[in-house]
């Protein structure tokens, strides 16, 4: 027998008073779910179909709703945003910016507490929630004001798959599979090493976007009060990439005798990796455009010109290529002809320039950048913003990122599982925990159990301050 999709039935069938009987009672935890076009979801995954491959974008003003009021995790979010409340308006100066349906777009929104935030996200139901800067006065009162600017913001990165278009061949534009995923692991150990060992930043929440790419929160006190040069400054030292342009080769010049300490960090990062992705996943020279794009990173024409000769025999391997590559260059070394400080380090910048962190550096330059907030659901893919931990990085798979579909199929299923169980046992169990979403929240609430240590101590140490005479 084949079933209908839940979601053509919700669109075709139901008038909109009938939609909204529904929210109300998928949201009702008292409530068994008794709406054949709900439950017709567990059929289907009974049936052996993935969740993934049920999500239709059409839908996604219908599902929100649901997802809003028993999954997005409003208190926690809140607890980000306010900090505790450790310093005065730090969340209600804070700007937030919903997209709603048709691309309708609302800036400047600002609330004085959880409640406040929570009632609008339910009532709007936003396709993407933005969060943007701190303002020195509130932002809903903008048009009041005639100086309006940011005080604080966290510091921001985000990488984007596409930035790697030149570079991959598995995918390309909004594609990502686990192959390409490995640039994005490569990119997470990257920066976070860097931006804990070499800045001491230590509150670093990483988060999938949703589709082709990641983002970089980190929340740490000094940096939220980094003025635009300090993000700059920040965002320089670990931008080592040289783009020509369009129709040119990404490089990296390593023009000293000795590497910088990160530089040389990340090649340790990247070296176990280089064989596995750009020789074998990508086979990145195994064509002649990726030969002409391997010579065109040796700057020396003398020795780009004897390299190709070398390199010609292999045409069509990449692996034969690069051992190829490795062996001409160490063999100049041996002999003396690489005194050129051009080609001293050719091998260490090759290797860089093909795996190293594609930074969106204005993102993080910018004070007043607007970016998608954690948890929110992708129109196009029905993906979660889901948060992820680097150090496992290479085992985050986001073709298996939970839907929005998938996840409300989840708590369907394990609530009908407990039905006979009665509504007391269910009703205990937050919905989160009946998903797939259950480890993105955890690696969101360690996050923030680490960050509110912060005010706790300072808290305490004022305390104390206070007692002495």
């Amino acid at each position: 027998m084949q079933f209908p999709s839940p979601l053509l039935q919700i669109r075709n069938t139901a008038t909109r008073n009938t939609k909204l009987q529904m929210v109300q009672g998928f949201r009702s935890r008292k409530n068994p779910i008794k709406y054949s076009t709900i439950n017709m979801t567990c059929v289907c995954i009974r049936a052996g179909q993935k969740a993934e491959d049920k999500f239709d974008p059409a839908s996604l003003n219908d599902l929100l709703p649901l997802y809003y009021r028993r999954l997005f995790p409003h208190l926690q979010f809140y607890r980000w945003m306010s900090y505790g409340l450790s310093e005065p308006s730090v969340f209600t100066n804070r700007e937030f910016s919903f997209t709603l349906q048709d691309d309708i777009y609302i800036r400047y929104q600002s609330f004085d507490n959880q409640s406040e935030l929570e009632k609008e996200i339910c009532a709007k139901n936003p396709s993407k929630i933005d969060i943007g800067a701190v303002f020195n006065v509130r932002p809903k009162d903008h048009r009041a004001s005639t100086v309006m600017k940011p005080v604080q913001r966290e510091l921001v990165f985000d990488i984007d798959m596409t930035d790697y278009d030149e570079i991959r061949t598995c995918c390309s534009e909004a594609n990502v599979c686990p192959k390409c995923w490995k640039f994005m692991t490569i990119a997470c150990k990257i920066i976070d090493a860097a931006l804990r060992e070499d800045f001491g930043f230590e509150h670093l929440l990483w988060v999938f976007s949703g589709r082709r790419g990641i983002h970089c929160w980190i929340s740490d006190k000094v940096a939220r009060y980094l003025d635009t040069r300090g993000r700059a400054a920040v965002a320089e030292y670990l931008n080592i990439l040289i783009s020509g342009g369009e129709g040119t080769v990404t490089k990296v010049n390593i023009n000293t005798d000795r590497m910088h300490h990160a530089v040389k960090r990340a090649h340790r990062i990247i070296e176990p990796y280089f064989e596995e992705i750009c020789l074998v996943d990508q086979d990145m020279f195994g064509t002649p455009n990726g030969l002409r794009k391997l010579l065109a990173m040796v700057q020396d024409e003398g020795a780009r010109m004897d390299l190709d000769k070398k390199l010609k025999p292999h045409e069509g391997d990449s692996k034969a290529i690069w051992k190829a590559f490795v062996n001409f260059f160490e063999a100049r070394r041996i002999t003396g002809k690489n005194r050129n400080r051009k080609l001293r380090h050719v091998v260490e910048e090759v290797q860089l320039a093909l795996t190293y962190p594609r930074i969106d550096i204005n993102v993080s330059k910018g004070f007043n950048h607007l970016l998608k907030a954690p948890f929110c659901v992708h129109p196009k893919t029905g993906k979660v913003c889901i948060p992820f931990n680097p150090n496992v990085a290479d085992k985050f798979d986001p073709t298996q990122v939970p839907t929005i579909t998938g996840l409300l199929n989840e708590i369907n299923a394990f609530d009908e599982k407990l039905s006979a169980d009665g509504e007391t046992e269910r009703s205990r169990i937050k919905d989160y925990k009946k998903t797939s979403m259950f480890k993105g929240t955890v690696i969101f609430e360690e996050f923030l159990r680490k960050l509110e240590q912060t005010f706790k101590g300072k808290a305490i140490l004022a305390s104390d301050r206070k007692m002495e005479f």
